[in-house]
């Protein structure tokens, strides 16, 4: 945990059930009382001599450093404050990813073709992308170029491999302007961010700031919840914008520094976000009481305790079902499917879960979308509807996804996921219907969507592709995908075009 993260979770430490500390005091004084007002106190009668009364009690007066009744009450102080529930940080919402989207700003001027960074500032800088895109794989990520002028790349998207054929075709010669435009950039990636559920993060990978760029950066909407930090590609770093800096290395701790610094910035925006839940983190002091409990096998009336301890857990019955039963033993049900969850083992996580919409949410990360929309079906809540029709929409039940949409915003009209998604299943249902009447149409007049009809009966003129009604709209992922030009060709033109409209 960095300083950063540490000094977060500090300020944001609480109990989620504070009474339970009462019972630290209670605890307290029965261990003060243990400790020095009880205990076997020796009285030799008055007829014995007192050098004989001296012999005789030899050590009574000898007290040990750490007693039995010292590690009962640590143990007990340490449950006590793990039911209290100690939290420092808030669960993300199930419904949306649990990664911060990311918009990377990426300088493409002619500095950046130096090659005090082997094999240049840009290439290395494109490799560090590569890895980051990896490191936090699953997450959304879009890319901005800039050098005079600032141009999207590639939207928001979770899959890497539409990012990565046009990151090969970034170079100074596509950009229409020379120059460096910071401030464009960060205006184009914050439209980027504006519209996401979670909270962004604008990732620079640059060499120099200007004091111009300087003042644009500053100068930004102080509305703005994403948090803007540097990677810097440079030998000697000069002055940059206080943040979030950091610098370029051989290895992977960069792009770790990195990742680190996106999350603590998500988990800060995150805290903010009163709708969403604290985490309670008990476990964290449950685990040393545990330790401690080891130290009770040894001599003593602490090995008794031990024993009886031993007998009533071994005496349960034995689940011969689990080969990790021990888990059962520190760890509950949703605890492990979390600790499964976060392995991306979504599976396995759905199994573990009890928590209705956890385990809703693992059948959905694990492509089980007719079980997972049967489980959100019996939750009151609206998240949980919006939770059902994406589901039915990852299954293609369109009607009734549009159906789980409107009731999500029934419960909660201010739900815009629901409201967008309602938006969006409508218009694929209307195109699907739109599609099947033209595509009955042309049937009954004998031709086909995909029939070849020749210009003239000879068959001497061209072939032309019969298409019936308007096509539906690609992503801008499918998009890019058809795209047979060179790419650095294409980016260059789309460039060109781009800065000669001027500001949309």
């Amino acid at each position: 945990m960095t300083f950063d993260n540490l000094e977060q979770a500090l300020s944001q430490f609480h109990f989620l059930r504070p009474w339970w500390l009462l019972a630290l005091a209670v605890i307290g004084g029965l261990w003060w009382y243990a400790r020095f007002r009880s205990g076997p106190r020796t009285e030799m009668p008055s007829v014995i001599a007192p050098h004989l009364a001296a012999a005789l009690t030899i050590g009574a007066e000898k007290r040990t450093v750490l007693r039995p009744i010292d590690t009962v009450a640590l143990v007990l102080a340490l449950l006590v404050v793990a039911t209290a529930g100690p939290t420092w940080s808030r669960q993300p919402n199930p419904l949306v990813s649990d990664e911060a989207p990311l918009v990377i700003a990426l300088k493409v001027s002619e500095s950046m073709m130096e090659p005090d960074i082997p094999p240049s500032r840009l290439e290395r800088a494109k490799h560090k992308i590569l890895d980051l895109l990896q490191a936090r794989a699953g997450a959304k990520t879009g890319l901005v170029a800039y050098a005079g002028s600032a141009h999207q790349v590639v939207p928001l998207t979770e899959d890497p491999d539409v990012l990565k054929p046009f990151l090969e075709g970034l170079d100074p010669s596509v950009m229409p302007v020379k120059g460096s435009a910071a401030g464009s950039a960060l205006q184009l990636a914050q439209s980027l961010l504006d519209g996401q559920e979670e909270p962004g993060s604008i990732l620079f990978m640059l060499d120099t700031l200007s004091s111009e760029e300087q003042t644009a950066i500053s100068g930004r909407d102080p509305a703005s919840s994403a948090s803007l930090s540097f990677w810097v590609f440079k030998r000697d770093t000069g002055d940059l914008l206080s943040g979030r800096v950091v610098t370029v290395s051989a290895d992977t701790r960069d792009v770790e520094q990195v990742v680190r610094n996106i999350d603590a910035a998500y988990q800060a925006a995150l805290s903010q976000d009163e709708k969403a839940k604290w985490r309670d983190q008990g476990v964290w002091f449950a685990w040393p009481a545990a330790l401690i409990l080891l130290f009770w096998f040894r001599r003593g009336w602490s090995m008794r305790w031990s024993v009886i301890l031993f007998v009533a857990v071994f005496s349960l019955p034995a689940d011969d079902a689990h080969a990790e039963g021990w888990r059962d033993w520190f760890f509950t049900p949703d605890q492990q499917g979390r600790m499964a969850f976060e392995a991306k083992d979504f599976a396995k996580a759905a199994e573990l879960f009890t928590d209705p919409s956890w385990k809703a949410y693992a059948l959905y990360k694990s492509g089980k979308y007719e079980e997972a929309a049967e489980l959100y079906a019996w939750q009151d809540s609206s998240d949980a509807a919006l939770g059902e029709g994406m589901s039915l929409m990852k299954s293609r039940s369109y009607r009734d996804a549009i159906d789980a949409f409107q009731k999500a915003l029934d419960r909660d009209p201010a739900n815009e996921a629901a409201a967008k998604n309602l938006e969006l299943a409508k218009y694929i249902l209307e195109y699907i219907e739109r599609t099947r009447e033209q595509s009955d149409t042309s049937e009954e007049a004998g031709i086909g969507a995909d029939d070849t009809v020749y210009d003239n009966e000879a068959g001497r003129g061209t072939e032309t592709q019969q298409q019936s009604g308007d096509t539906m709209p690609e992503t801008a992922e499918q998009w890019m995908r058809t795209v047979d030009t060179q790419t650095g060709d294409f980016l260059k033109s789309r460039f060109a075009l781009e800065n000669a409209r001027g500001p949309q």
